[in-house]
């Protein structure tokens, strides 16, 4: 399909470069940066879950970090 976009001098320069280096014409590159960069978001967006800080202060007292069973109790105490 064909379209008319507006884009960067400069960046058309660099797409341009690009294409030559490739052996692909500007409309191929240009397709398949915008491909990459879709599938990209998509796969970041499927990942779902961010890592959150922990900001809390100190261990509850009487927890013994090298104690699986005793990690294990407190946990399904919750």
């Amino acid at each position: 399909m064909r379209t008319t976009i507006t884009i960067d001098d400069g960046l058309l320069a660099q797409v341009r470069r690009r294409a030559a280096e490739l052996g692909q014409t500007v409309s191929q590159v240009i397709e398949d940066s915008v491909r990459e960069k879709l599938l990209r978001r998509d796969d970041q967006e499927a990942a779902g879950f961010r890592v959150r800080a922990f900001r809390g202060g100190r261990l509850r007292p009487g927890v013994d970090l090298d104690d699986n069973g005793a990690l294990l109790e407190v946990l399904d105490e919750r």
